[in-house]
């Protein structure tokens, strides 16, 4: 593993931090706008790195690869990552990971093949989940704990207890082979792609089905924080953002990334989440402010194409990035010079790519 050092975002004067908490409720006019730049680069796969996740306290970030292997990087005080586990044993591709809620445990999803369960601290391998004969393709934590979901080939969705018992199996065209799966902080909603452009939000105890529809091919999504929003990116180039609390609408769109032939991934950030990053085949990270639709900032440095980005959920200021290029970026906080004019806004917003 080889390290870039800059300097750290924690050592800047805290009164900078308001640069991440501008509100969704109003547009900005945003002039001479600098965020963020590359502080380190971890070199600890051999191939692609094609997913990222922060743990949901900060302190660990898991990324997975397709050099058949995961890895746990601790995050230190000062904002050093360091390759903590390497975790192998996957006969495929891994495609995803999952944080456990206490983050003690992390979910690992091999690429068409099983879902392995390790322990954080030990890095030793504690379960595996497979469905006989049929690929998995996502996977995802219930809130409490207690119970691992999976996405299968065969569109199917099952939960089983950590032990490996399934619990419930819901059958049909609840997912697809290309997927992310979701369940809402409480627990009750299961959120899967049903079809190439819908995305469906199952209640666990009522059966209440609702649609998030595109007009286009959905290539991934991201679910909020708070469970109420969900960003969907889409085969036109396009990052829909959407609410599903109460009625399900569309509230934004985000354009300027390129994206034509992988799937690119893109996540919420900053001070109550109110950013929006993306990866992009141009090798670069896209930055927009959620409430105006506004481009602020493009991160170069890459020489592949970025497929996942993760916003550090306790530092607003430190986001990670996951390429092609067989490294992965953490980037922080450079220089703010902001002079703001803010604006009532309504409706569905725009951004045509240009700062």
């Amino acid at each position: 593993m080889a390290l870039e050092r800059g300097y750290n975002p924690w050592k800047l004067p805290k009164s900078r931090s308001h640069l991440f908490s501008l509100s969704f409720e109003h547009s900005v006019d945003i002039q001479n706008y600098v965020l963020l730049i590359s502080e380190q680069i971890l070199e600890g796969h051999q191939d692609e790195v094609w997913y990222l996740q922060f743990s949901h306290e900060g302190k660990y970030l898991a990324s997975a690869s397709n050099d058949r292997s995961a890895i746990i990087w601790e995050v230190g005080k000062h904002g050093e990552a360091t390759l903590k586990h390497r975790l192998c044993g996957h006969q495929k591709p891994v495609s995803q990971v999952s944080w456990s809620r206490d983050d003690q445990q992390l979910l690992t999803c091999g690429a068409e093949e099983t879902v392995r369960r390790w322990d954080v601290l030990s890095g030793k391998c504690l379960q595996i989940y497979e469905k006989a004969g049929i690929p998995v393709v996502s996977c995802a934590w219930s809130p409490d704990g207690k119970s691992v979901f999976a996405g299968f080939a065969d569109k199917s969705i099952c939960m089983w207890d950590l032990n490996g018992n399934e619990l419930e199996c819901w059958k049909g065209q609840k997912t697809l082979k290309i997927s992310d799966l979701e369940i809402t902080g409480n627990g009750r909603k299961i959120i899967s792609m049903c079809r190439e452009t819908a995305i469906l939000l199952l209640d666990r105890e009522t059966n209440e089905e609702k649609l998030v529809e595109e007009d286009q091919m959905i290539t991934s999504f991201c679910l909020s924080n708070d469970s109420k929003l969900i960003l969907v990116n889409l085969l036109n180039q396009e990052i829909h953002l959407w609410t599903i609390d109460g009625d399900v609408k569309l509230l934004a769109k985000y354009k300027g990334h390129k994206r034509s032939r992988f799937v690119i991934r893109s996540c919420f950030g900053g001070l109550d989440q109110s950013f929006i990053a993306s990866g992009s085949e141009d090798s670069q990270v896209y930055i927009w402010h959620r409430g105006s639709g506004q481009l602020v900032d493009i991160l170069p440095g890459h020489s592949g194409a970025v497929n996942c980005v993760s916003w550090n959920p306790v530092d607003p200021h430190m986001l990670a990035s996951a390429s092609d290029d067989r490294t992965i970026r953490i980037w922080g906080l450079h220089e703010v010079n902001i002079m703001p004019r803010v604006l009532q806004s309504n409706g569905t917003h725009h951004c045509n790519g240009k700062i």
